[in-house]
């Protein structure tokens, strides 16, 4: 049996996510768990804590190069999956005693789509052709805590909000989304699961002050696998192109992502769970990086949308 590395460069929540797919296909195609190498940041830890395809995941120091050696080396594995072009990762699977290696083509990755360079990488290596859409495992006991202790249930819409986002360029006004809470709420009974992190304490602090507060629960005091089994116990995900989003595409909810400032082309067409929203003028193809169109999302636009989806 194969002892099997994957190796992920990328720094973001959704990108692993994406990537998680494929860390599933390589551990079925060698009949055996992998390993990931990882940045923190990832959180790849907690997302994949209940994959049965992962045998464990280790930290990927984002400078240290011997260092990522001493760990991995004495693992001997035989294989290694690299997502990216990065000649220093090559080295360090050369350097790790690796036989084959499997990476991108040097120098290729930029201006790439993101999940499609991945898709198409995984797809030559087995030769298959690869539905993208991800599944991210969980505990069925944890979903059961969880609904009993917030109280998840039919009776209400259970969303969860991503007002959060990786920078401001990609979050839309908050202002919005304490509307478009108060609108939902009078059209159906709701919980909204505030998504978002520490940082966003003050984002939060402003809809639970709000005439909507009550139907809200925040879920910045919990870390992504305290989460995970509240999002499973959920229904649907409206928020902002960010980690949770793709957590939540991953976990099967109905999603609506706002792409503000990001590419849809690469961070919505992997999933068949996710509907969008773009700002005003902006089409699929022109939407990205730099776009800044945070306040071209249109209010109207996304109510109706969201109750497309809930409905």
């Amino acid at each position: 049996m194969s002892k099997v590395l994957v190796i992920i460069k990328s720094r973001g929540i959704g990108d692993l996510c994406i990537l998680s797919k494929y860390i599933q296909i390589i551990s079925k195609h060698n009949s055996s768990k992998v390993s990931v190498l990882a940045q923190t940041n990832t959180r790849a830890k907690e997302i994949l804590k209940h994959d049965p395809h992962v045998e464990e995941v280790v930290e990927l120091d984002e400078k240290g190069f011997f260092k990522i050696i001493e760990k991995i080396k004495p693992k001997k594995f035989d294989k290694s999956y690299i997502f990216s072009d990065s000649i220093r990762l090559y080295l360090i699977s050369k350097f790790s005693g690796i036989k084959n290696i499997f990476h991108y083509k040097f120098f290729s990755k930029k201006g790439k789509n993101f999940f499609k360079t991945a898709k198409k990488f995984t797809e030559n290596i087995f030769n298959v052709e690869i539905d993208s859409q991800t599944k991210i495992y969980c505990n069925n006991e944890d979903i059961k805590k969880a609904k009993k202790k917030f109280d998840i249930n039919s009776n209400a819409k259970n969303i969860i909000c991503g007002i959060s986002a990786s920078g401001p360029t990609k979050r839309w006004n908050i202002k919005n989304y304490i509307k478009l809470f108060q609108n939902l709420n009078k059209e159906m009974e709701c919980t909204f699961f505030l998504a978002g992190g520490l940082k966003d304490e003050n984002l939060i602090k402003e809809i639970t002050s709000s005439s909507i507060g009550p139907n809200c629960i925040s879920l910045s005091n919990l870390n992504i696998a305290e989460a995970i089994p509240i999002i499973a116990s959920s229904q649907y995900y409206i928020g902002n192109d960010t980690g949770w989003g793709h957590i939540c595409s991953g976990l099967n909810l109905k999603s609506l992502f706002l792409f503000c400032d990001s590419p849809p082309k690469a961070y919505a067409s992997y999933a068949n769970n996710i509907s969008i929203v773009l700002p005003e003028g902006e089409t699929f193809k022109s939407c990205g990086h730099n776009t800044r169109g945070k306040d071209k999302i249109l209010f109207d636009e996304v109510f109706k949308k969201s109750l497309e989806l809930i409905n």
